[in-house]
């Protein structure tokens, strides 16, 4: 990857229209290019005057850390098409009926989830955080499981164990079946919630997107799903930002819908937003410990000179827990 440096952001931070210089407590508002393949459907959007956004679907995504040679690592897969998820994102996807099923859970209740993500109810976190744990395993053969609070299962590969990938995804077996058959548990303690971001309204699909960050558990590492990984890596996070309006990673991936487009028309706010969170953190253990209110977030289509953008405020920095999500960060052998 080409060093350029300490990173100088990817986005312009900017006062709304309008509106007078923020002071430094006052969140500014920002601004991201809404990407080429979807001009038109914002376009569309303002030019029709629509006021009300499709439905969300809820997704949840899982944030992979490590320690690297030069500094904190993240791991990174590429989508085709242009998924509510960005095209170059982290593990993740559409969080299914499955997922609300019952199953062992070592962790914090569902309720106490609830209350974190600030879900519907405590189903609905349920199945937001079984689902990032499947889709978790599903993209990258990492097992947050084990068979008791203080273990975590480390073998994560093999023939059998993509079989296994290949019929969750395919519905035709159940996480809850898999874990079952094997004597395992969700390890649910092992995520850390970091934030919701909502899909803008000018999208075709929209999803409610739940982020979850963690470490890779001892012993296992990542492969693709072979029916449908492209393209997965570790990535340097403050190298990767520092490509800021070039090209380098869409033309490593290499597929046609990535060659020559800067990195900015790759990632989604969100992702962007959680890639600058984890720079001006100084390793996995620091980024993991911090302590978050998860926030609820959505980029606004707007018109500036002329040229459809995003206009958003990052998530705040992170501050004291609130009392009821507290537990979440219990320290916990593994």
């Amino acid at each position: 990857m080409p060093n350029q440096g300490m990173y100088t952001g990817a986005l312009k931070t900017v006062p709304r229209s309008g509106a007078p210089t923020p002071s430094a407590s006052v969140p500014a508002a920002r601004y991201f290019r809404v990407p080429r393949a979807l001009q038109s459907a914002a376009r569309s959007f303002i030019e029709t005057g629509a006021v009300a956004g499709r439905s969300l679907r809820q997704a949840a995504s899982v944030v992979f850390v490590r320690d690297g040679a030069n500094g904190l690592e993240v791991l990174l897969t590429y989508r085709t098409g242009v998924s509510p998820l960005g095209v170059v994102t982290f593990p993740g996807g559409l969080i299914t009926p499955a997922d609300a099923e019952p199953l062992p859970w070592v962790g914090p209740s569902p309720a106490q989830w609830q209350a974190v993500l600030q879900a519907e109810d405590a189903g609905a976190a349920h199945a937001a955080v079984t689902g990032a744990i499947r889709e978790a395993f599903e993209e990258t053969g990492i097992l947050l499981a084990g068979s008791d609070s203080m273990s975590v299962t480390e073998h994560s590969d093999g023939l059998e164990q993509m079989d296994a990938r290949e019929m969750i995804a395919a519905g035709d077996k159940t996480m809850a079946e898999y874990l079952g058959k094997r004597g395992l548990k969700l390890r649910t303690d092992l995520l850390r919630p970091l934030a919701r971001w909502q899909s803008p309204d000018f999208r075709h699909q929209r999803y409610d997107i739940h982020y979850f960050a963690c470490a890779v558990p001892v012993g296992q590492k990542f492969s693709l799903l072979a029916s449908k990984g492209s393209w997965g890596e570790w990535l340097n996070v403050r190298e990767l930002l520092a490509t800021s309006g070039q090209t380098w990673l869409g033309d490593r991936i290499g597929a046609d819908s990535t060659r020559s487009l800067p990195l900015e028309e790759l990632l989604t706010p969100g992702v962007l937003c959680i890639l600058e969170s984890l720079a001006r953190s100084s390793n996995a253990v620091a980024f993991l410990a911090q302590k978050r209110k998860v926030e609820i977030k959505k980029a606004e289509i707007v018109q500036v000179d002329g040229e459809y953008m995003l206009a958003f405020t990052s998530p705040t920095a992170p501050g004291t827990w609130e009392k009821c999500s507290s537990q979440l960060y219990r320290s916990t052998s593994t």
